[in-house]
């Protein structure tokens, strides 16, 4: 952490690129995100989409978090997903010296500094993108800090997203849902209630869950939200395929990504 800072602040050029000693990347990779920052100026950060290699090393989980993460391209998609997951491969991404520098540089904490940053790079009103270009090879192995370091744990991921959503402008104005009532769930949705957003109903599909009551709040049905009285729901439903049947179903409703509900991982 200390050297990351220590480059960033005696850095002297506009651009910032990272870099992992035991990643490829292709030889136009920093000509093309420097082209597409001098391009557009209101731009802050310019990622690509990456590889994973060596194939058997890689595990259907983390295949599929790159089809994600690959799929997030444009700043409004980066904006509605950033609490998923982290939208950036750290070594693919390119980002203006002063605008990083302005937000406090990376942090240090029992959390993942790179996420810690897209958050709160995000919420300061940084646009972010990613060229649709695989331009880094990102290598996989049994080491690699995202699976042996507790500050990429699940539980330091979940507690992150729990900090930055509740100093979200968009969860304090409207009466709030949680989308899904298994026990799982619940507990990532505790640490939000632990900082005062207690929900006003919880969502979900299970007609054994429906009409009970968890902490006191009731367990409706997906329909419920078909009110006139709109909510701003979060969906913390992870199944695979369930967020697209989510996000279709609240789109029939009228509720619109990003404004109206977003999808937390």
């Amino acid at each position: 952490m200390a050297a990351l800072n220590r480059g960033l602040f005696d850095a002297r050029a506009p651009f910032i690129a990272r870099m992992d000693a035991d990643d490829r990347m292709q030889p136009e990779r920093l000509a093309a995100q420097a082209e597409g920052l001098t391009a557009d100026p209101a731009l802050g950060l310019l990622a690509t989409q990456v590889r994973l290699f060596p194939e058997e090393h890689i595990q259907a989980g983390f295949r599929e978090y790159i089809r994600w993460q690959n799929a997030c391209c444009d700043p409004a998609t980066i904006s509605d997903e950033i609490y998923i997951e982290s939208p950036f491969a750290h070594p693919s991404v390119m980002f203006r010296r002063t605008v990083v520098q302005a937000a406090g540089g990376y942090r240090t904490g029992i959390f993942p500094e790179d996420y810690d940053l897209w958050l709160r790079l995000a919420q300061c009103g940084v646009r972010m993108a990613k060229l649709p270009r695989v331009l880094l090879d990102w290598r996989d192995s049994e080491g690699r800090l995202s699976r042996t370091d507790p500050r990429c744990s699940r539980q330091a991921f979940d507690r992150l997203r729990a900090a930055y959503l509740a100093r979200d402008p968009r969860l304090q104005t409207r009466p709030l849902v949680f989308w899904g009532a298994g026990r799982k769930t619940r507990r990532r949705c505790n640490l939000l209630i632990e900082q005062g957003f207690t929900p006003i109903a919880w969502v979900d599909i299970d007609p054994r869950k429906i009409g009970n009551r968890l902490q006191g709040v009731p367990v409706v049905p997906p329909e419920w939200l078909a009110r006139d009285a709109r909510p701003f729901v979060l969906s913390y439903v992870t199944n695979h395929g369930a967020r697209e049947d989510i996000a279709s179903t609240l789109a029939t409703m009228g509720y619109r990504r990003g404004m109206d509900f977003l999808m937390v991982g």
